[in-house]
Parts: structure tokens; C-alpha cells; sequence
């Protein structure tokens, strides 16, 4: 049987011809059109999985009425069946069920090729809003030859994944008549919020992946440096290539000449850029110093500048860099994403194991409940005094926003609020320098919330007062959240006293060792309840923190301002199935799963302490408690429903019917042995 001829040549020539008449200035495979897009395309891994080679067969830049240049990408092929290989869930199968690229459907089908494309351009280009185009067809049996196209928006918005544009018979879309019409219909494209959460969890597992995948490579290739310095380089990085519209080009890898003049190293160009870069972000001058400071102390050594085979040691650990991340922090990261980049960020370390329980993150959907429990709105002031990488105010951050835009329909206040909210409402102070530059770092790509995070012992050194900028007024705290150091005094409740002592109202919610709450803390728990109510006690699975810290947790959550009574009711609940399985396998592509309601779970647990017993629907009242403790006792905050020991009717009734049957049994059986032994 003879094998079918491709058709790509016709296609091409057809869809060429079109651009062609449309007067639109396009590009073949071998023409260059941009070096930005030339590089990205080249930097990229193929897609036969190696370096470089992506070449659309055509390509152009078109610009909109506002001046907005759009990247359209188009990749033609020539058999039937091969314009657009989906997954399950109907998006573009460019992974495969283990998270890695999918190299036969990106070489085999039309859409699946310029979506690739694609995203070597969202990974190292400043363009975050791309035009995908696939095409393919067939010849009839006349002979006749049929096609069909597929348009997909590739973006910032998405992740990269892409969506369907609309259907389409030819290229007129891309006329300048056109043009303008089409990239409303672009913009109007929204993903729901499931479909934003499955897309979110995907990226989840890349990036887990892929922050494995380059701590290995630096600690086995690049010798002589240390954790801090790892982590650092990994901040000056970003940091240089995220650039500012308009402003701040982003560093390109072709930038770094791994030049030996004074002024002009490496380490100096990158430096140079994050000056940049930071001058034109709204932070008080002592913060820009401050970040300068640390991070020039790694970039201007002479080993990490020195010059072997034509290339710095600096060079190689900027380019493992960007092009292992590049593309998850230029699409827009959420806490989701700084989480999981966070984490393993902050493993690389190295602390001690007798400090491993004081630098354990917290999961950023627990991070999400914390924040809830503490009743964070668009008007909330929250602060947070071990804030670690700075996750719980990122998700505060989140929380604040999300009600902002729910609630403010004025675009112009909506963004003067946002601002607000980024600048003077949230507060972290962390002592650690290296985790420090972490929590910078996240709030800098969150959008920048960096202003008042500040590297102080929040016991010792911090008066209360903004960090930055109005370092004579207090900070007017009114919701607490923390994860702090179990070693700390009272495992960690130290923390959380002085931070309620220091707010006039508002609520907090905090995660720790559960023996804080039943004898570890009982003076500062004492001294806590003289000016703040406990109004939940919910104790947390025991695997919560799985490969990381094995301690069992409680989460407290206060009303403060109010001093606590003994008839005050507190609500005590056993939240030991969360819903989630999780694992701790090193080659899992997913380490967490839901597998009975988590996410209806946690949002009841959130209902529970604000409205009661009445909001009891997945969970029991072998769950749910309301009770009371004692205010001068301070070691019975981790209660649990009673259970009723006394015997009923039926009770007796079963026991008396089981001890009947076994007594029936025996005589059955013994008189079974008795005819045996008279047959012998």
C-alpha cells in the first residue's frame, strides 16, 4: 500500500497567498523578524526536545489601533487529522500524563507546533499575548484539496496553555480592516475559575519539577556556592529579567559577555539592571539600597566572575536559570505558583535538623484558610511577625484583592486601592537575611507588597511602626496571621503575644505545634486571653506538613481586643481529614490530592467559626465541638467532642445476644468433637 503524500506544500502555498494578498509583511521559516523573537525561538528547546531549531513556517508582527505589536505564529502541515491534538479536557495536549512535553504531538499537529512556538516566546520575550495558528488539509478523492484552521490565543492570562479564538475558513481575520476586530474578540476570551485552578495545578507539577531539576544541577555542576548564594542568584535573576514596560528592557542572556573589565563583568551588568529595575518601582530608597546591598555581595565576587572557556560561572547559573523559570514567573505567578518556587527555594538552605521545624512553609491553601479565619478584606491591615517567605501575606495580599475587585466598580479607585493595599496595608518582619531576600522577592513579583517587609526580630527590635516611609506612625494592625519557630519561647506562642498585645481589635489566626495549647505555653496563653478571645481551636492533619515536619498542629483563631471570659463558647474542631491524600514520593509528579471534598472542606471549616454549628454539612458533631475553658488555666485549648461512656438498652441487648451466641457456638462445637471421638 502506498503512502499517503503530504500536502504541506499546497497548504502553504494557499495560506502564504493569502498573507500575500492581504499586503501583510510576513515571514518564512529562514527569515528573520525581530532578534527578540529570532533568540526566543532559538533558546528554546526544539520540538524534537533538543536545543533550539523552532522555526514557524510563517510568521509576522501586526499591530493594533493602540499601537499593541501582537506575535503571530503559523505552522502548517499536510495531512488529514493533524490540525489540533486535545487532552481530556479539551486544551492543547502539549504534555504528557507525567507533566513533560509531549515532542510527538508537538511535531505532529499543526496546533500543537505554533503553541510551542508560542511559548518560547512567553518564556523569553517581553511579549505576553500571542497568536497561534495552525493549518493542515488533504486532497479529496477529485482530488480537490480541503483544509481547516486553527486559531488559538496563547498568553500571560492562560498560562500558556492557549485557547480557542473562534473558527475560521481563511486568514482575512489578520487583514488590517480586520485586525482590530479580532483582538476584541481575543480580549473578551475568559477561562472560568475551574478551569483557572486545573490550570494552576499543571503548572504546579512543572515548576516543582523544574526547581528540582536546577538545585541538582547547580549543586553537582557549579561548585563554591553556598545555599545563600544560590538563593540569591535565583532573586538577582528574576529580578533582572522581569523588567518594567516602557523603562527596563529585561537582561537578555546575549547581554552577559563574561567580560573581565572592571565595571563591565557579568556580575556588574546584572547589577546594574536590577538598579534599574528597582528605581522604578515605587520602594523608599533604603529598601532599594538594602536589596542592592545583599544581592551585590554574591554578584561581584571574583570566583562567580571569573572567566574559563570564554564563559563566567555567573553566566551559566543566569542561564540555567532563566531558562528553566523563565516562563513561570513572565505568565503571571500566583501564590500557588511562589509557593511551590518558595519551598524549594527555601530547602536549598540547608539548616540544621534540629531547626527543621522553624523553617517548614505553609502550604499555600492553608495559607488561604489562615487568611479567611482572620477575616481579611479589601480594608484589612495585616501583619505578620516570622513571615518566612512572606506566603501569608501574599495570600492576605490575594484575599485583599479579590475582595477589591469584588467589591469597587470604579476602575480608576479599584486601582488606587490596589496600590494602596500593596504599599501601606501589609507588614512582615523576618530575621533570617537569606529568607529574608525570599519574602522581597515574592511581594516584588506579586506585584510589589515589599515596602514594609522588613529584615528586624519582631521581639526584640520592632516597635510597631511602619518600616518604610512613615516610620513615625503605627501600623494599624487589625488581622494577625503566623506560622511561627516551634522552638521559639512557648512554641512560638511568644509571637503571637506580643503581636495581640500590640493591635486594638481585629482577629488572627495562627498554625503551631498543638502542644502550645495544652501545656508548652501556659503563661503566654494566660496572657493572651487577658486581651484577646479564642474562638476556634481546629486541629490539622498530622501529615500536614509531609516530608518536611512530622509534629502534630493546631490552628488558634482570636478575636482580639476583648479579654476572653470563662462562658465564652469556643468552638473545637478535629479537622484530621482535610479531604487531601498526600505522599512523599521524590518521583511523584503529584505529592497532594483531592480525594474526598477539600476544597468544600476547608471553606466549611471557615463557615463553622464564623457562624456555628449550623453551617454543619460534610462534617458531624463527632467533628464539631462547642465548649469552654479556663482563662487562668491556659493548657485546655485542644478539646475534642465528649464521648458518651454510658451503656443503654441496646447496648445491653448486644452484649447479651453476642455472649449467647458464642455460648451456642461452644455447644455445637464440643458436641461435634464428642461424635468424632465416638466414630474413632
Amino acid at each position: 500500500m502506498s503512502k499517503i503524500q503530504s500536502v504541506e506544500p499546497n497548504i502553504a502555498d494557499l495560506a502564504n497567498g493569502w498573507l500575500k494578498s492581504y499586503q501583510l509583511d510576513y515571514k518564512l521559516e529562514q527569515e528573520s523578524i525581530s532578534t527578540e523573537i529570532d533568540q526566543a525561538l532559538n533558546d528554546y528547546y526544539s520540538k524534537n526536545g533538543g536545543t533550539g531549531g523552532n522555526r514557524p513556517d510563517a510568521k509576522l508582527l501586526l499591530k493594533d489601533k493602540n499601537s499593541i505589536n501582537y506575535p503571530i505564529l503559523i505552522e502548517y502541515k499536510g495531512y488529514k487529522d493533524k490540525l489540533i491534538k486535545l487532552d481530556n479536557e479539551g486544551k492543547v495536549a502539549n504534555k504528557t500524563a507525567k507533566n513533560q512535553p509531549d515532542f510527538k504531538n508537538i511535531n505532529s499537529y499543526a496546533v500543537n507546533g505554533a503553541v510551542h512556538y508560542a511559548n518560547a516566546l512567553l518564556h523569553y520575550t517581553s511579549y505576553t499575548d500571542i497568536i497561534a495558528i495552525g493549518m493542515t488539509g488533504f486532497k479529496n478523492d477529485a482530488g480537490k484539496l480541503e483544509f481547516e484552521i486553527g486559531v488559538y490565543y496563547v498568553s500571560k492570562s492562560n498560562f500558556g496553555i492557549g485557547q480557542k479564538v473562534d473558527d475560521y475558513t481563511d486568514f482575512s481575520f489578520l487583514k488590517k480592516g480586520n485586525f482590530d476586530e479580532f483582538i476584541e474578540k481575543v480580549k473578551n476570551l475568559q477561562l472560568t475559575q475551574e478551569e483557572i485552578e486545573k490550570l494552576k495545578e499543571k503548572r504546579e507539577q512543572e515548576i516543582n519539577a523544574s526547581l528540582v531539576k536546577l538545585n541538582n544541577d547547580i549543586y553537582q555542576n557549579e561548585k563554591g556556592l553556598g545555599e545563600s548564594d544560590r538563593v540569591y542568584l535565583v532573586a538577582a535573576s528574576i529580578i533582572a529579567t522581569l523588567g518594567v514596560p516602557g523603562t527596563v528592557a529585561a537582561l537578555e542572556k546575549s547581554e552577559l559577555k563574561s567580560s573581565t573589565e572592571n565595571g563591565n563583568r557579568d556580575g556588574d551588568i546584572i547589577l546594574r539592571k536590577i538598579i534599574a529595575f528597582l528605581n522604578e518601582k515605587n520602594l523608599p530608597q533604603e529598601k532599594r539600597d538594602m536589596i542592592v546591598r545583599t544581592l551585590q555581595n554574591t554578584l561581584t565576587t571574583d570566583n562567580i566572575n571569573k572567566v574559563e572557556n570564554g564563559e563566567s560561572q555567573l553566566k551559566r547559573v543566569f542561564t540555567k536559570i532563566v531558562d528553566d523559570l523563565g516562563i513561570y514567573y513572565k505568565i503571571g505567578l500566583t501564590t500557588d505558583f511562589t509557593g511551590k518556587l518558595f519551598n524549594e527555594m527555601y530547602s536549598w538552605l540547608g539548616f540544621s535538623q534540629d531547626k527543621l521545624n522553624d523553617v517548614v512553609l505553609t502550604p499555600s491553601y492553608v495559607a488561604t484558610l489562615l487568611v479567611k479565619l482572620a477575616r481579611v478584606n479589601k480594608n484589612s491591615y495585616v501583619w505578620d511577625f516570622a513571615t518566612g517567605s512572606a506566603g501569608l501575606l501574599v495570600a492576605a495580599m490575594n484575599e485583599m484583592l479579590i475582595d477589591a475587585k469584588n467589591t469597587i466598580k470604579s476602575p480608576d479607585e479599584l486601582a488606587l486601592k490596589s496600590a494602596e493595599i500593596r504599599a501601606n496595608q501589609l507588614l512582615g518582619l523576618e530575621i533570617i537575611s537569606s529568607v529574608y531576600m525570599l519574602a522581597i522577592l515574592n511581594m516584588i513579583l506579586m506585584g510589589d507588597g515589599s515596602s514594609n517587609i522588613l529584615n528586624k526580630d519582631s521581639l526584640k527590635d520592632f516597635n510597631g511602626n511602619y518600616g518604610f516611609g512613615k516610620t513615625n506612625e503605627k501600623f494599624p494592625a487589625d488581622a494577625f496571621v503566623l506560622n511561627p519557630p516551634y522552638s521559639a519561647q512557648g512554641n512560638g506562642m511568644i509571637f503571637v503575644e506580643k503581636a495581640l498585645s500590640m493591635m486594638n481589635k481585629g482577629y488572627a489566626a495562627i498554625i503551631i505545634q498543638n502542644s502550645a495549647g495544652s501545656g508548652k505555653a501556659i503563661e503566654y496563653n494566660k496572657k493572651i486571653l487577658k486581651h484577646s478571645t479564642l474562638l476556634a481551636s481546629i486541629k490539622m492533619p498530622i501529615d500536614l506538613f509531609i516530608g518536611k515536619s512530622s509534629v502534630q498542629t493546631n490552628i488558634y483563631v482570636f478575636r482580639v481586643g476583648e479579654g476572653h471570659q470563662k462562658d465564652d463558647v469556643v468552638k473545637f474542631i478535629d479537622f484530621s481529614n482535610d479531604g487531601y491524600t498526600r505522599s512523599n514520593r521524590k518521583k511523584a509528579s503529584k505529592n497532594l490530592k483531592d480525594t474526598d471534598k477539600a476544597k468544600e472542606r476547608y471553606q466549611e471549616i471557615v463557615d463553622h467559626v464564623r457562624f456555628g454549628k449550623l453551617k454543619l454539612n460534610i462534617f458531624t458533631e463527632k467533628e464539631y465541638y462547642e465548649g469552654t475553658i479556663d482563662p487562668e488555666n491556659g493548657a485546655d485549648w485542644n478539646q475534642r467532642a465528649p464521648i458518651d461512656t454510658k451503656p443503654t438498652l441496646n447496648d445491653f441487648k448486644k452484649t447479651v445476644s453476642d455472649y449467647l451466641a458464642w455460648e451456642v457456638s461452644n455447644l455445637i462445637k464440643n458436641q461435634n468433637m464428642g461424635d468424632d471421638c465416638l466414630g474413632k
